[in-house]
């Protein structure tokens, strides 16, 4: 009997989909990521479910919509236990997989502490929610650090938050989303004791830990970075120079679109600036340089598979829960808004033998992962699923229909703000409609035209036709992302 695949399972936190030298981007160096192009199906166009991380990471860890599962935001005290068994890390465990997980998981709040775990099927479970505080229960990268014979406290900078008055106004706090510009005298947390390096170390330590040889294993392996604060050590920032760098993508109109959606109350971490009000082109260098980093880690773990005999049949996905705003429309973090940089990620799969190596401009979503594993295992697709398998494209079937009309990610209250906005995104080919729900706001993009959206054409009556269109369509897709029934036994 042929062994299972082994699944490797890269996740950054809030990396953008244009950050990869060998997609297009000149100014960042990511040589292993590069490389990775060549031998795996790259989705140009994958899009995340929410641009909140637990909301995002319950969606693609079950097939399920944020909204059907119940976990719409951050500041969740547990992951539903009702819905425990629908994560595929503990159905896979259940089909026999050694399965582990190292950094964060995100799926309930972490807010100062280690968070509340449900049976997620992780036997193996090494937690680091971020390089900041230190002072939490359970944190093993902290432990790891004071292993060396290292005090944490000098490394590590506390987080700065203690309070919900203090994460409101979180974007005002450096260590939380800030630039915080290394020296060679003065560093931030240095390579060789940071969290992304860890991360590596503990996922060799995994790959190569004793087990059945027949034993096939899954390792989710979820590094902070390059999630804010901009705060890369000093040995990769230092290869860039901010002065030529490209910056954000930003016009003067982009500040009254900003304002317009603030005088509504609508959700974000921070009010829109002109970008060389915060050293938008630094805070590129810093978010370029904790990629090169996260870059050089993960080719140590596919040499590591290599070195092995493990890589030829290993399914590698890398990926990120949502992006980042890096300036762009005057904004940086994330929040209620569905701009490219925010809700589009990189999304790349590799099965030498079994997946094509392509790069496809398909629409996919991140709800589609899970379902893809289960067809690419031979399994039977659970009927709460919601994704669609995009196994058949993997293979490079060219005569199977396109694997999706239209992608869509909703924001219901998300972040721990006063208004709770709610709003969904509808995106198809050409065309991205946000609707602002109970503000009378909605914004339409032409992204063919306007591919950075800066021409929100939602108020001009030549495009009124294509945006109710749209708003049909958007309604249907709300509809009918509710959740299935799943055992239907009879007539009655």
């Amino acid at each position: 009997m042929t062994k299972p695949p082994n699944i490797l399972w890269y996740c950054t936190d809030q990396q953008r989909f244009d950050t990869i030298a060998a997609l297009g981007n000149a100014h960042i160096n990511t040589p292993n990521l590069d490389r990775f192009v060549t031998e795996s199906a790259v989705f140009t166009h994958a899009y995340c479910q929410s641009p909140i991380c637990s909301p995002s990471r319950a969606s693609f860890l079950t097939g399920m919509y944020p909204s059907a599962l119940g976990v719409n935001g951050n500041g969740f005290r547990c992951f539903p236990r009702h819905y425990e068994s629908r994560l595929i890390s503990h159905v896979l465990r259940n089909e026999g997989y050694d399965s582990g997980l190292i950094g964060k998981l995100h799926l309930a709040s972490a807010f100062l502490r280690r968070e509340e775990r449900v049976d997620d099927g992780y036997d193996y479970f090494q937690y680091s929610h971020d390089h900041k505080g230190g002072a939490e229960p359970g944190n093993e990268y902290v432990e790891w650090i004071k292993a060396q014979g290292i005090d944490h406290n000098r490394v590590l900078r506390p987080r700065g938050i203690a309070s919900l008055y203090d994460y409101r106004n979180s974007h005002l706090q450096q260590g939380f989303g800030g630039l915080m510009e290394p020296t060679a005298e003065a560093d931030n947390v240095p390579p060789h004791l940071h969290q992304t390096h860890w991360c590596s170390e503990k996922a060799i330590e995994f790959i190569g830990r004793n087990r059945e040889p027949d034993k096939p294993w899954l390792l989710s392996i979820n590094p902070f970075d390059p999630h804010p604060p901009f705060d890369a050590p000093y040995e990769y920032y230092r290869r860039y120079d901010p002065d030529s760098l490209p910056g954000a993508h930003f016009e003067a109109s982009d500040i009254a679109q900003q304002r317009r959606l603030e005088a509504a109350d609508i959700d974000f971490q921070n009010r829109a600036r002109r970008p060389e009000e915060f050293q938008h082109k630094q805070i590129q260098a810093s978010y370029y340089a904790m990629i090169e980093f996260l870059d050089e880690e993960f080719g140590r773990l596919l040499n590591q598979l290599d070195a092995t005999g493990q890589r030829e049949n290993t399914i590698i996905i890398f990926m990120s829960d949502h992006g980042e705003m890096l300036g762009d429309h005057g904004l940086v973090l994330k929040g209620c808004r569905f701009y490219e940089g925010l809700a589009r990620v990189p999304l790349m799969i590799s099965w030498p033998g079994h997946i094509k190596a392509q790069v496809s401009d398909a629409l996919i979503e991140l709800v589609d992962i899970a379902p893809t594993l289960y067809e690419l295992l031979g399994m039977e697709v659970p009927p709460w699923v919601q994704g669609r398998s995009a196994a058949a494209l993997l293979a490079g079937d060219a005569l199977s229909p396109p694997h999706r009309e239209f992608v869509r990610a909703e924001h219901y209250a998300a972040t721990n703000f006063p208004d709770k906005t709610h709003a969904t995104m509808y995106r198809d080919r050409r065309w991205k409609l946000v609707v602002y729900h109970q503000k009378n706001i909605c914004e339409l993009y032409d992204l063919e035209n306007d591919p950075w959206e800066h021409n929100d054409l939602s108020e001009d009556p030549d495009y009124a036709a294509v945006k109710w269109d749209l708003m049909r369509r958007s309604y249907d897709a709300t509809v009918y992302a509710h959740p299935v029934q799943t055992d239907e036994y009879g007539p009655f």
